[in-house]
Order: C-alpha cells, then structure tokens, then sequence
C-alpha cells in the first residue's frame, strides 16, 4: 500500500512533450515486457525517484502565424526526482533526470504545412544571389521544412507538478524549448528561440490564465505488474501564455540578416504571450519508482 500511495501521488507525471543535456546515469540493464518502457531511465542515479517514459501523440504548436500539426510521436524520456515539500516557488515541484542515452527529449521532425512557401517569398528578397539560391531550392523540389522541437537548456530545468497535474490546476510542466526550422536553403542554424531566450512552455491540465483560456486533460490511469507500473493515457497538455523571439541564424553567416526579417514577417514573429499555443495531446506515460525498474 506504501508504493500504492507513491504512485498515486506520482499519477501527475504524465507528460510529453522538448538537445543540449547531460547525461544521467545509465540504467540497472535492459528490460523486457512492460519494464522495457524504462530502458533510458537513469534509475542507477541518486537523484532519480522515479522512472518516466511518455510519449504525445497529437497536437499542435502555432507559433505567431504558424500552425504546425504534430503528426510524428515525440517522447520525452529520463527520471524525476522526489517534489520538494519546502514553502517556496519549488515547493511541490519535481525536476527532471536526464535520460541515460542522452535524448532526454526526442528530436523529431514535424512538418511544416505549405513548406518553405509558407515561410519564404523569394521575390521579397532584394539580394540578386539570394533570392537565385531561393529560387534554386524551387526549382529542385527542396522546398519541405521541418519544424523539430528540442530542448533548449539541460533536462534537469525541467519541472514537474504531480499534485497540479492530477488536480489539473496549475502548472503541469515547466520545459525550455526551441524550434529548429530545417531545409537545405535555410542552412542548419535556423530557430525560434535558443538556451538564452528559450520559449518557456508552462504547461497545465487545467485551465490557463490567459484572456482566451484552453483547457488540458488529466487523463486514465490504471496501473499493470501487481500495481508497480502505472500507465495514464489520453493526457493533454495545454499552454498559450509563452512568448517567442524572432528567427534568428536561417540561411548561415551573412544571409541570415536577409533571411531573419522575412521568416519573421512571414510568420508573425517575435509573437507575444496570447498569440502562441501549444497542445500536447493523446499524451500517454508510464511511471515507476526507480528502485522498482532496478529491479527487474
């Protein structure tokens, strides 16, 4: 009943969604069945209370003008440490243990619907070479963008509340993020926000306290392996009270002081909070305490 009480407090914890990281302990070993969720849980490292693998599903991120659907899964892997019971802005929050292989938060490429289209007009750019190198890309059909969140500062500035998640009020997740934009013309260097001025995401299962409010889900819950893995499914994760810069590094050393102000009047950035909104949803987590994954 003890562990029972754990997890039911840990039944928050379920959460998706976010590069630069460190890198957590390795985990006891490899494991099978449902335990092999766990496989990238630092579960060997002190600061880890519990193992977490949770994996969104669907959503969106509109970002100024932009809406990017996520069509491809993105997980978010690693371990949380104990909540702090101390008064204070961390009382109640749990931080995030970096996975062991690294990828805390997995980089995974989302489409951009209308392509470098809907982010580019070749005939704005006033720059002769430029706006061939544009058109060039066009004429070569490499006119796809992907947009891939990451992380935009170490795992361990990622903060979890399981009381406001199960209660579904407050702040859920707290992550730092950053929108890499990829496509052969706008070089490798291209993003909305970065590790000095990240896109701070406060997610909630609740109700946001913005003048046009979303609201998330808590999910199912329901627990497998004689109640020492919980599973909580059909989460949704909600937050339109960020800010975001503007792009800054597209097209590499030069063209970017060319390329920048386009994407941006394109997309309608730098973007204040009430513009931008994110919904991770079809959210679903695994959870269990890290000496339980040790363990098998």
């Amino acid at each position: 009943m003890r562990k029972l009480r754990k997890f039911a407090a840990g039944a928050g914890v379920a959460v998706s969604a976010l590069a630069l990281m460190a890198i957590g302990a390795g985990s006891a070993s490899a494991h099978t069945g449902e335990w092999a969720a766990f496989n990238n849980c630092p579960s060997t490292n002190p600061s880890a209370f519990k193992c977490l693998h949770s994996v969104t599903n669907g959503g969106s991120v509109k970002l100024g003008k932009k809406v990017v659907p996520i069509v491809n899964p993105v997980t978010l892997d690693g371990g949380v440490t104990e909540e702090s019971f101390e008064e204070g802005p961390e009382e109640g929050f749990a931080h995030f243990v970096a996975a062991a292989n690294g990828q805390t938060l997995s980089k995974t490429p989302q489409p951009v619907p209308g392509g470098l289209a809907g982010l580019v007009n070749c005939k704005e750019i006033s720059n002769f070479i430029v706006r061939l190198a544009c058109e060039a890309v066009f004429e070569n059909g490499l006119t796809g963008v992907n947009a891939t969140l990451e992380l935009a500062r170490p795992a361990s500035e990622i903060r979890v509340s399981q009381r406001n998640l199960v209660f579904e009020e407050g702040i859920a997740l707290e992550m730092p993020v950053k929108v890499h934009l990829e496509n052969p013309f706008l070089g490798s260097g291209c993003y909305v926000g970065s590790s000095g001025s990240p896109l701070t995401w406060k997610l909630t299962t609740g109700t946001t306290s913005s003048p046009t409010p979303i609201k998330g889900t808590g999910g199912e819950l329901s627990f497998t392996e004689e109640a020492q893995i919980l599973h909580v499914k059909g989460t949704s994760l909600v937050d339109n009270t960020w800010t975001a810069p503007g792009a800054s590094g597209c097209g590499g050393f030069g063209v970017e002081l060319l390329l920048n102000p386009i994407i941006n009047s394109m997309v309608g950035l730098p973007a204040g909070a009430g513009v931008n909104v994110s919904k991770l949803e079809k959210v679903n987590t695994d959870v269990a305490l890290a000496e339980e994954v040790n363990n098998h």
